[in-house]
């Protein structure tokens, strides 16, 4: 049954195809769609002249604010890189300052340390002679308050 139904549509099809051509008028002239056609002919993709002429147009501007975003992006980078050096130079600066002095103050702390212990040495030399003896290395007594 399917048979018989699709041989009855193909040859309902072929019958109005052949009566859709005797319907054409037989003149030399082409139509006027056609003239329009050819005067615009229509690429592949089925867009007109107009068409690829505005998205040529908008193609062109798009290119150009990216181009413009481009530059400004560079010179953002730049400006960057170059913060990032001061800042890096800035640093090795506060560093070496900041080594400096500790290192003033160590040796500062060193003098004072050696200063102490020789200060403390000579108490002891003093202890010692005036458990000795000898007076004139003694402490000399606190005066009394009356």
């Amino acid at each position: 049954m399917t048979r018989t139904f699709l041989a009855a549509t193909a040859a309902m099809a072929l019958i109005a195809s052949v009566a859709a051509v005797a319907v054409q008028p037989d003149t030399d002239e082409p139509a006027a769609e056609s003239v329009d056609a050819a005067a615009e002919p229509a690429a592949p993709d089925g867009t007109t002249p107009e068409e690829r002429s505005n998205t040529a147009r908008l193609n062109a501007e798009q290119a150009a604010r990216a181009k413009a975003e481009n530059v400004t992006y560079q010179q953002e980078v730049s400006a960057v890189a170059q913060q990032v050096a001061a800042d890096q130079s800035a640093f090795a600066e506060e560093t070496a300052a900041y080594e400096a002095e500790k290192a003033r103050v160590a040796a500062m702390s060193a003098e004072d340390r050696m200063k102490y212990e020789a200060d403390v040495a000579a108490w002891k030399a003093d202890v010692a002679a005036c458990e000795a003896g000898d007076q004139s290395r003694c402490a000399k007594p606190k005066p009394q308050l009356r």
